[in-house]
């Protein structure tokens, strides 16, 4: 077997996508089902001259990913729904402060301790809205370990794009099975490095003054440049203002800078949509099954297509709606209590065509369990 080929779980997966975008720093703290993650960087990621690090705590592994990307590095930590409610105010301080990191949650049956070796999908409106105030945010996900290592590599790159945290939203099944992996050659995969200011040194340097395409430079913490860094609402330069103007601007920069780009940041696979009158909407782990309903009734006459999503925020609309709009009944398929169905819901010009295939015992949602289900919606006359 080639050396660019593996066989790894979907956590090594992550890892070798992390490692192939740049990642030289790591802080975390073990939890089911993500341990994976921190254990294979322990060892790998000092082989390449990065940096790892054990904290104490969630809240600990968080701040130390802000710190160190400040400083210049591309950072990451890794941990699951208890650890992730942890981070919450580390991420709102990464948001307002636009520091890039990538954040893994790989997802297990909550709340609380809940179902710690079990697969859930219970954390995606918690990605969203977990941390307090109005913000946006960028949450990734995939369904088999080739996409998990290309969404990782695309999480570093939209972190250093648009200087954001971004979370990965995988989960425990996802995370724990073990497929083939082919690892890309150096290059192959492009990616974003650093956008460093080319202010000199003793010019006033603006931290927080957006360039035209919206970007903005950075320059290393405890460089040659002397920046204000907080979580308060602030001017260019970072020092806390409570002038409406300036707050009214920030937030509107934070906000707009992920939604005014939703396209591009949509990432999505469609599989036999060009005729579909029923369409499955699904992501992670989810999505295997309904792909094998899709591939099961296609070849018996079933006009029936999947759209996989691989952005999950900002949702993307816009595609949604335009993916659905000739269908007969739209199915979501999904381990919650409909979460992105809400979501669906109110993409879509019919809502009342939307319908909900889930399960939300622990256990992976199966073929068998979405056709059971889709018989039910058929027999209401869809």
């Amino acid at each position: 077997m080639s050396d660019n080929v593996k066989f790894v779980q979907g956590n090594e997966a992550c890892v070798e996508g992390a490692l192939y975008a740049g990642l030289n720093f790591f802080a975390g703290y073990p939890i089911t089902p993500s341990t994976e993650v921190a254990e294979a960087l322990s060892s790998r990621l000092p082989q390449k001259g990065g940096k790892f690090i054990q904290m104490e705590d969630e809240i600990a592994s968080i701040c130390a990913i802000i710190g160190a990307s400040l400083t210049g590095h591309k950072v990451m930590t890794a941990t699951s729904g208890p650890g992730f409610s942890l981070m919450q105010e580390g991420l709102g301080y990464a948001i307002m402060a636009e520091i890039p990191c990538v954040i893994v949650n790989v997802q297990r049956g909550g709340p609380s301790t809940g179902n710690p070796t079990h697969v859930s999908q219970g954390d995606i409106n918690q990605a969203r809205w977990g941390t307090h105030g109005d913000h946006a945010v960028i949450a990734l996900t995939a369904s088999n370990h080739q996409d998990v290592f290309a969404i990782t590599v695309d999480a570093f790159n939209l972190a250093e794009t648009y200087r954001t945290p971004v979370v990965l939203l995988f989960d425990e099944v996802l995370g724990h099975m073990r497929e083939k992996l082919t690892i890309p050659d150096p290059g192959q995969i492009p990616l974003v490095e650093r956008l460093w200011t080319s202010v000199k040194e003793g010019v006033d340097y603006h931290p927080y003054l957006p360039r035209e395409d919206g970007r903005l430079p950075m320059s290393d913490f405890g460089g040659v440049h002397r920046y204000n860094v907080t979580g308060l609402f602030h001017d260019m330069w970072g020092f806390p203002s409570a002038d409406p103007g300036v707050v009214h601007g920030l937030l509107r920069h934070l906000v707009d800078k992920i939604y005014n780009n939703e396209n591009a940041i949509a990432r999505y696979k469609e599989y036999y949509m060009e005729d579909a009158r029923t369409i499955f909407i699904s992501y992670g782990s989810s999505a295997r099954s309904a792909l094998h309903v899709v591939e099961y009734l296609r070849p018996r006459g079933v006009p029936i297509g999947l759209l996989e999503l691989q952005t999950l925020w900002p949702f993307p609309s816009r595609i949604v709606r335009e993916k659905c709009a000739d269908a007969q009944a739209v199915v979501v398929v999904e381990m919650n209590m409909g979460q992105i169905l809400n979501e669906v819901k109110t993409a879509v010009d019919r809502p009342d065509s939307v319908y909900l295939a889930n399960r939300i015992d622990g256990t992976l949602i199966t073929p068998t369990d979405i056709r059971n289900i889709l018989r039910v919606i058929q027999g209401k006359g869809v």
